[in-house]
C-alpha cells in the first residue's frame, strides 16, 4: 500500500487528530528518520521509537542509499507497525564528506514531498538514526507545541554515555535546537522552507523562524535526555568536526567577533587548542572560497542576536 492509498480522516486534513483521553484536537505528527549504513545503531533507535507513549501518526523510515542491513531492520519495523513505512532513495556515489553536503536535510526535504497528497500534519519532525529516545519523547515535545502556539521549532538537548558514570550532556546552547531533533510546526516550516543544503542549515532555519515571529527552544527532559549513540565529532574525527562547525558558522552568517570568541572557547575543548584553530580555519577557508551562505536579512538578524548575547555574557562577567 502506498502512502497516497491510506485513508485520510477529515481531522487529519486540518493537521489535527482526536486524543483518546481528553477528546480535544491535538497536533498530528509526521516524523522522518533518514539513515545510511546504520545497522549497528538503527535497531536501538527503532526500539526506543517502539516504546513511545505518544506514537507518530506517520513515521517515514528513509533509506538514503545504504549498502548494509539497515533497510532490513527498518522494513521489519514497518511490517509490525501500521503507522510506519519504509521509503528508499537511490544508491548515491561516495563523496569525500557526506556531512558537508547536508545529505540529511536533503533526505528530509525529499521525504516531505512523499507525504500523502491532501493529508496535512500539524508537526513535521526530522530525527537522526543514531539516537535513543526516552519513552515520553514525542509526548513532551508535541505537548509543548500544542501548549505554545508561537513555538515554531522545538527539540531537545542530547546526552552521551558516560560509561560507568551517568550520561553527560553534549555542549549546545539553550536557544539552539540541533539538527538531530527538529520538530517544526507546519506553519513555521511553510514560512522558512526551502532551506539551503549547506552546513549551517540548522541555524538558518531558526533565524528565519524568529524573523517570522516564531519561538525556538529545547524542551527539558529532567529524567532522561535522548542519548546520542554516536557523539558529535566522532563520525570521522573531532578535528574534522570542528572544521565543519567553522564552515557552518560562515554558512549561517556568524558575526566575526562571535567567531573569534567561539574559537577561543573551543580551544579549551578536546583536542585542546587544536579544536579552536580548526573551527577558525573552517570559517576562514569557507570565507576565502566564498562558500554559499544564508541570505543577507537572516545574517544581519542573527548577528544582532549574537552581539546582544555577547554583551550580556561580558556584562555578567564584569559584575562578578
Amino acid at each position: 500500500m502506498t502512502l497516497d492509498e491510506r485513508p485520510v480522516a477529515a481531522s487529519r486534513q486540518l493537521g489535527y487528530r482526536k486524543t483518546a483521553v481528553q477528546g480535544k484536537p491535538s497536533l498530528s505528527l509526521a516524523a522522518v528518520v533518514a539513515f545510511l549504513n546504520e545497522e549497528q545503531l538503527l535497531p536501538r533507535t527503532l526500539a526506543s521509537l517502539e516504546r513511545q507513549t505518544r506514537r507518530p501518526d506517520l513515521l517515514l523510515l528513509v533509506d538514503d542509499g545504504s549498502g548494509d542491513r539497515s533497510a532490513d531492520y527498518a522494513a521489519s519495523f514497518a511490517a509490525r507497525h501500521g503507522y510506519a513505512q519504509l521509503l528508499s532513495r537511490p544508491r548515491r556515489s561516495r563523496n569525500a564528506d557526506r556531512l558537508a553536503q547536508a545529505a540529511e536535510l536533503l533526505a528530509f526535504q525529499w521525504s516531505l514531498e512523499q507525504l500523502p497528497a491532501g493529508q496535512k500534519f500539524g508537526v513535521l519532525a526530522k530525527l537522526d538514526a543514531d539516537l535513543e529516545f526516552p519513552a515520553d519523547f514525542f509526548e513532551r515535545i508535541v505537548g509543548a507545541l500544542e501548549a505554545e502556539p508561537t513555538l515554531g521549532i522545538a527539540g531537545s538537548q542530547l546526552s552521551v554515555s558516560g560509561g560507568r558514570s551517568a550520561p553527560a550532556r553534549e555542549r549546545s546552547q539553550s536557544w539552539h535546537v540541533r539538527g538531530a531533533t527538529k520538530f517544526y510546526r507546519a506553519e513555521c516550516w511553510q514560512a522558512i522552507e526551502p532551506l539551503p543544503p549547506i552546513l549551517g542549515w540548522d541555524t538558518i532555519d531558526e533565524t528565519r523562524a524568529r524573523i517570522n515571529g516564531f519561538d525556538v527552544r529545547c524542551i527539558e527532559f529532567p529524567d532522561q535526555e535522548p542519548l546520542h549513540l554516536r557523539p558529535t565529532g566522532s563520525y570521522d574525527g573531532a578535528v574534522r568536526g570542528f572544521l565543519r562547525r567553522g564552515v557552518a558558522a560562515w554558512g549561517y552568517g556568524a558575526h566575526p567577533l562571535h567567531v573569534l570568541v567561539s574559537a577561543f572557547v573551543r580551544m579549551r575543548e578536546r583536542p585542546i587548542l587544536l579544536g579552536g584553530f580548526a573551527y577558525l580555519a573552517g570559517y576562514l577557508h569557507a570565507a576565502f572560497r566564498r562558500a554559499p551562505r544564508a541570505e543577507p536579512a537572516a545574517r544581519h538578524y542573527l548577528q544582532r542576536e549574537q552581539l546582544q548575547r555577547l554583551q550580556m555574557t561580558f556584562s555578567r562577567g564584569g559584575a562578578r
